[in-house]
């Protein structure tokens, strides 16, 4: 894990340039979906689902660590675990303020994820980071 977000997303924007293709881009994202923890069944419960995503998504946040949090998730679908897992590589183990602070909509554009993805999937995206920011809100 990078010491900052801004760093956390400098290294996720220099994979995907090297990748160069989106088609490349998307193999790894399914890639880095495939390394998220699976939740239990209890897990994927409607307490935890993320609304205004197309496909099924769960968002379940750990218990709090020295004022940092964490959170781990799943979904139905491979390209959305790979978006989940550039969400929770950015954001987990941050504190509530450094989550709050960081400009989600330029990390988007500088992963090239905005342009790339179909509206329906940038609009769960960003229901995923809000999601997270309500729980850095609440602490």
């Amino acid at each position: 894990m990078a010491d900052t977000l801004d760093d956390e997303l400098a290294e996720l924007a220099d994979e995907f340039e090297l990748l160069g293709d989106w088609e490349e881009r998307y193999r790894h994202l399914i890639d880095l979906g495939r390394t998220l923890t699976p939740l239990t069944d209890d897990e994927r419960s409607e307490a935890n689902r993320v609304r205004g995503c197309a496909s099924q998504v769960w968002v379940v946040r750990d218990p709090a660590d020295a004022g940092r949090l964490s959170w781990r998730g799943d979904s139905d679908a491979h390209l959305v675990r790979g978006l989940i897992a550039v969400v929770l590589r950015l954001f987990s183990h941050r504190t509530p303020a450094e989550i709050l602070a960081f400009d989600a909509p330029a990390g988007l554009r500088r992963l090239g994820l905005t342009e790339a993805l179909s509206t329906q999937r940038s609009n769960g995206l960003h229901s995923m980071i809000e999601r997270i920011r309500r729980d850095a809100l609440a602490g």
